[in-house]
């Protein structure tokens, strides 16, 4: 589990094909990503780590024990179906990224699985007095995951939901969010432009609320 928020913006390094035998088209990717302001003392082999939103398992740490990877960095395989559902994870570019929720932790953001429900478009993107407007269109299986004031996490970062707008004839629902000059600077959120995929998780509590109602 995780909060959404993120502890640092980490940079994948390598993008390696896992299975040498087959086409890149066919198989799971390596990751590389260092990581020296997140912290990975505390980290090993096996632990989990949120990257863009989506809970990855460390296969290999870097440090003095280590032949392979230097220090700062962790490694991650990633299969062909968690691929085929994310985006930012394909190629080398800077991440957002958090390492697990412990139990005595601070809840800041809200209760985050790690995995990705779907993939929004950002349909706006304006800086508004100190802050940015953000508008994203997520699809309509999503919508009723929505609701004023509720929370959304967004390529891993924990964000309050201000608005939604449903649109039958486009087949989506529009969320608006405000994002604060902090959030901005350290997340990757800065980078997005109009048209940008981001990794969409929706409100824990909303899934099982879903699920207590239609068993009734």
């Amino acid at each position: 589990m995780f909060t959404g928020i993120v502890a640092a913006i980490g940079m994948i390094e390598e993008v390696s094909t896992l299975t040498a035998t087959v086409g890149p088209a066919d198989s799971g990717r390596r990751l590389v990503i260092e990581a020296a302001r997140l912290g990975l003392d505390d980290v090993q082999v096996g632990d989990s780590i949120a990257i863009q939103g989506a809970c990855m398992t460390v296969v290999q740490l870097g440090g003095p024990m280590s032949d392979q990877l230097a220090e700062g960095r962790f490694a991650v395989d990633i299969s062909l179906e968690s691929l085929s559902r994310t985006v930012g994870l394909a190629a080398p570019g800077r991440v957002n990224l958090e390492k697990a929720l412990r139990l005595s932790d601070r809840l800041g953001g809200h209760l985050v699985s790690g995995h990705i429900d779907g993939l929004g478009r950002v349909a706006a993107f304006d800086p508004v007095g100190e802050s940015w407007f953000l508008a994203i269109e997520v699809p309509a299986a999503l919508a009723k995951y929505f609701a004023f004031k509720g929370s959304v996490t967004v390529d891993g970062v924990s964000l309050t939901v201000n608005r939604v707008e449903d649109s039958a004839a486009k087949g989506v629902t529009r969320i608006e969010i405000n994002v604060i000059p902090h959030t901005m600077a350290v997340t990757t959120l800065g980078r997005l432009k109009v048209g940008d995929f981001v990794n969409i998780e929706v409100d824990q509590i909303a899934r099982y609320c879903e699920r207590l109602m239609a068993s009734k």
